[in-house]
């Protein structure tokens, strides 16, 4: 008897239809305009200008040093968080840990604008302190992105491996760095990615701070509204390379990782 329902296949069409018409043909416009020249001949001269151009390269290397200071920040702030809220003795952990959620039910940019109006009675004028205000602007917007990951990691972590520690002779300090941080390198590499990659392209809490233009998403949005396309084009597939390359470095040390767990067990 043949079974009347939908098949996978069939299920999978919709999904299908909008990755081509939402993602691919997207992407095929993207690279079009960043191999062609103005008169739709094939060029690499945009890439060239790209990293000839002062501006451009200082942008790209102002972004990574705002991103690299927002996940390191971000990363010592939940990690404590999240080991506390994962090996603490409490009966609702979770409940404790939408506390740290719920301000992303709210609007991103009515919180941003909260914390500038407090930071605006604490310091007077934000003009002094622009880069400072970025990065904690930037750090308080992702913060909980880094802490989720980290508290699935430390929850997975199995305790009987940390008691095995202690009664083999080490030390606190000794567990956490040869137990626990080996063993949640995956949450650390997951947090890393979900803060980094949105911190170089994320320009509207920079906006909001100080006006800034000396970020990546900001430079894309200003060639695309001048109908610059080629310029635009190849900034977004430069950073499309750089977010492939560090998907493929984690993937790489998570993967490092599990076989380092297999071969403790």
């Amino acid at each position: 008897m043949k079974n009347k329902g939908f098949s996978r296949k069939q299920l999978a069409v919709p999904y299908v239809i909008f990755m081509i018409l939402f993602v691919v043909l997207p992407l095929l416009v993207v690279f079009y305009y960043a191999f062609t020249d103005a008169s739709g001949n094939v060029s690499f001269t945009n890439f060239l200008r790209f990293f000839q151009s002062g501006k451009t390269v200082g942008t790209l290397v102002y972004s990574m040093i705002i991103a690299l200071l927002t996940t390191i920040v971000c990363l010592l702030l939940a990690y404590p968080v999240a080991f506390i809220l994962a090996k603490g003795s409490y009966c609702k952990k979770h409940s404790f840990l939408m506390f740290f959620v719920l301000p992303m039910w709210i609007n991103f940019t009515l919180r941003i604008t909260a914390l500038k109006e407090i930071l605006t009675l604490i310091e007077g004028n934000l003009a002094y302190h622009q880069f400072f205000n970025g990065v904690l602007c930037m750090v308080y917007d992702f913060l909980p992105f880094m802490i989720m990951p980290l508290f699935n990691s430390l929850t997975k972590l199995d305790n009987s491996m940390i008691e095995a520690a202690h009664d083999l002779g080490a030390n606190k300090v000794q567990v956490f760095f040869k137990v626990v941080l080996p063993l949640s390198i995956p949450g650390i590499i997951s947090g890393v990615t979900m803060v980094f990659l949105p911190s170089m392209t994320n320009y509207v809490v920079l906006d909001m701070v100080y006006n800034s233009t000396y970020i990546m998403g900001s430079l894309i949005g200003s060639y695309f509204s001048a109908y610059d396309w080629h310029n635009g084009s190849v900034i977004s597939i430069i950073l499309l390379i750089m977010i492939f390359a560090i998907t493929m470095i984690s993937n790489r040390f998570t993967e490092g990782n599990q076989e380092k767990k297999v071969s403790l067990y």
